[in-house]
């Protein structure tokens, strides 16, 4: 059988049939309700599955439902965020939280239309929610479904494009099973993340299209699906200091807008400056500087930028002009209290190796 002589009605039995037999044990999926399939969506945007299962379980048991969400003190939320990444995911997730309580009574509304509506729902998560959630015969693609759907069935398009997306999303809804949306969808994601693999070889003896699959037939499964290339990251320098009070090291809170809004991070100044330079920064600040070291270099790639660090290690006089923006704070509480982006990893492991000398 032929998908340009059958359409793409000839996969859906094999692929249902493929994925009860084969769907991962996932947290979200072992209590299926509204929120948590949000939250896991969410959550799952740019983040490995494995990584985000201890995060989901942390988050749903703290705030296990959209009022609790709406509610949660920002620094709360974040710290619960944290190493996850792209933190507007949660700040979004908490203004459509407090829309879900001010608009829609506390229930997350079920028509994909108005899941639309809410902060930071795209149509890829309104169609996972409603269909997962709801069951309603809607199509949800991401990345993976793009991915598998182009190679199976031969298409060269620009995945990147919004058309090719829409057009993907408007086949698909034709072919949907009834009843079994939230199944189907969850099928192709599933395909998309243990069998057809980007970046690599593909398990093409463990999928369920292997003979009607063109991509494998024309051999052209490295070359699907075409994307074009994303515009070129932006490479900046920067200089973290980690200020010493004692045993306390003093953290800044980021604006409120732009990269990191509104998280915590160690001091830090675009491109690299030398000990005398580093000396004269801390004096500016208002400290005074009794011990400066070099210590280590380190690098954290953002989706448009890249910083490439250096860091030093300064240890200060007491201080007393710490204020709610610029805190000396014991590591314990960084663990604990304070978000701290994965940006400065590197920097919180060199603190966590030296606890015993604080």
């Amino acid at each position: 059988m032929k998908i340009e002589e059958y359409g793409l009605e000839i996969l859906v039995q094999p692929l249902l049939a493929w994925f009860e037999g084969h769907a991962r044990t996932l947290p979200w999926r072992e209590d299926v309700t509204p929120y948590r399939v949000w939250v896991s969506e969410i959550m799952l945007q740019q983040t490995r599955v494995e990584a985000v299962k201890p995060y989901f379980e942390r988050f749903v048991k703290k705030l296990p439902d959209v009022a609790s969400l709406a509610q949660c003190k920002e620094d709360d939320l974040l710290k619960l965020w944290e190493g996850l990444g792209y933190y507007n995911r949660v700040r979004n997730m908490q203004a459509a939280a407090r829309q879900v309580m001010e608009e829609y009574g506390g229930k997350i509304p079920s028509e994909y239309a108005e899941l639309l509506k809410l902060k930071g729902i795209g149509h890829y998560t309104a169609g996972a929610v409603a269909s997962i959630a709801y069951g309603v015969s809607v199509a949800a693609v991401d990345g993976n479904v793009l991915r598998v759907i182009s190679r199976v069935s031969g298409d060269d398009r620009d995945i990147m494009k919004q058309q090719v997306r829409a057009n993907m999303e408007a086949e698909l809804e034709k072919i949907i099973p009834k009843g079994q949306a939230g199944a189907f969808n969850q099928a192709l994601m599933e395909l998309g993340a243990t069998v057809c693999l980007p970046n690599g070889t593909p398990c093409c003896g463990e999928c369920p299209w292997l003979e009607v699959c063109a991509a494998k037939k024309e051999g052209r499964i490295a070359q699907l699906p075409q994307k074009s290339k994303p515009a070129k990251r932006r490479v900046e320098e920067r200089t973290v200091l980690l200020i010493r009070d004692g045993d306390k090291i003093l953290i800044q809170k980021r604006p409120d807008r732009g990269l990191l809004a509104g998280l915590y991070e160690f001091p830090n100044e675009p491109g690299y400056l030398d000990r005398t330079s580093v000396i004269s920064y801390v004096e500016a600040q208002g400290f005074a500087p009794l011990f400066v070291e070099q210590i280590l270099d380190a690098r954290h790639i953002f989706s448009h930028v890249e910083w490439r660090m250096k860091g030093y290690l300064v240890k200060v006089e007491p201080d007393k002009g710490a204020d709610a923006a610029r805190i000396f704070a014991e590591f314990s509480e960084l663990e604990k209290r304070y978000a701290v982006p994965s940006a400065f990893a590197a920097y919180m492991k060199y603190l966590a190796d030296r606890k015993k000398d604080f």
